[in-house]
């Protein structure tokens, strides 16, 4: 008796057009809507449009909304371009939240210990440089440990975080004169080390410096020898090397490059946003920043959407908390439903999934 075969079978799909892949992709966001109203509803009996509407004003309901959704936008972006070298390798950095954290820590050490003592314009320069420096010694680290001893990238980098938490601590506690285990905002009256406003807006600068550096990253790895250095390793490390290329080289150099975007990241929560050194400035964004990045597929341009989708559902889960007394945690359970949903369609874009006919089992 022959053996019988599954009813499903699953193939992996790289060659699925464009315009299926925009099919699929609208298809799981329309249900994941359904989902959401369904149990929005079953939780609260209000009209799910009243909820989506309370979501979109939490983001955008006024030009102040606006902006600070583009900015933690601009934010996440430039953490998930950190990351899009690293990952084009197959080097799974999940260290960007300590990579950026120790570069902020580095611009806020500049800002509280030369405020006042050297020109302004000086002092955000140095503290751009530092926080690219110490980013880049943070991420060459891992990069050093792998290239030379093989060892696991994401347990390293993931300890790395922890390490960054606790030395930002430490300086919190030196620098606290309140004890209030905080440094509160740092040059609150003067605004040294504050990065200027552009066209009357504190954001403008922040959305530019992630746009230049989205287009700065998308050359590089598209047109350079490093950024095809990097593919080849990515597809195959034997081939690289059967290729003349120095594996352990472009390892090192390519995370320390990781690392260092996640400075400019760290420089820009401290110089640009929060203006205040803490182990939560951050805000989990190193980690949030990998699914953009990973539903991106490590294209900068459409990391942007992501990016901003992203800060939008978390926008709204706040304000539909406030709106309708809405317990926060179940509110989150809505930005969950979208996710997963959104995941889901990766599945689909990336696999076929055949369903055999009774008389081919």
């Amino acid at each position: 008796m022959a053996n019988k075969q599954p009813l499903i079978r699953i193939t992996k799909n790289d060659n699925r057009p464009l315009w299926q892949a925009v099919i699929i992709r609208a298809i799981f966001i329309v249900l994941a809507l359904v989902v959401s109203s369904a149990f929005i509803y079953s939780v609260t009996k209000l009209n799910p449009a009243q909820i989506f509407a309370s979501m979109y004003k939490g983001a955008f309901g006024s030009a102040r909304r606006t902006w600070i959704t583009l900015r933690d936008a601009a934010f996440m972006l430039i953490v998930a371009l950190a990351l899009t070298p690293a990952f084009k390798m197959r080097f799974w950095n999940t260290g960007a939240e300590g990579q950026a954290l120790i570069g902020g820590l580095a611009a806020g050490a500049w800002m509280i210990y030369f405020s006042g003592k050297i020109p302004t314009a000086l002092l955000i320069v140095l503290m751009l440089v530092s926080a690219i420096a110490i980013g880049a010694l943070w991420g060459f680290i891992p990069g050093y440990f792998k290239a030379k001893y093989e060892t696991n990238e994401t347990l390293f980098t993931l300890m790395m975080n922890y390490i960054a938490i606790q030395i930002v601590e430490y300086f919190v506690d030196i620098w606290d004169t309140k004890g209030s285990h905080s440094v509160g905002i740092i040059n609150m009256e003067s605004e040294i080390g504050w990065l200027p406003n552009l066209f009357n807006n504190q954001y403008v600068l922040i959305v530019i410096i992630a746009l230049i550096i989205m287009i700065a990253i998308f050359v590089y790895l598209t047109f350079s020898k490093h950024g095809y250095e990097i593919t080849v390793i990515g597809e195959s490390v034997n081939t690289a090397k059967y290729a003349g290329i120095n594996v352990p080289k472009v390892i090192m150099r390519t995370m320390a490059l990781s690392g260092a975007i996640c400075g400019i990241a760290g420089f820009v929560q401290v110089s640009g946003i929060s203006h205040t050194v803490s182990k939560g400035i951050i805000g989990g964004r190193g980690f949030t920043s990998i699914i953009v990045a990973w539903l991106s597929k490590l294209n900068p341009f459409i990391m942007t959407v992501f990016s901003v989708f992203l800060v939008f559902l978390e926008k709204g889960a706040t304000q539909i908390a406030s709106d309708f007394n809405f317990n926060q945690y179940a509110s989150s359970i809505v930005t969950g439903i979208m996710l997963l949903f959104i995941l889901a369609s990766e599945f689909f874009i990336n696999y076929n999934v055949i369903f055999r006919k009774k008389e081919d089992r």
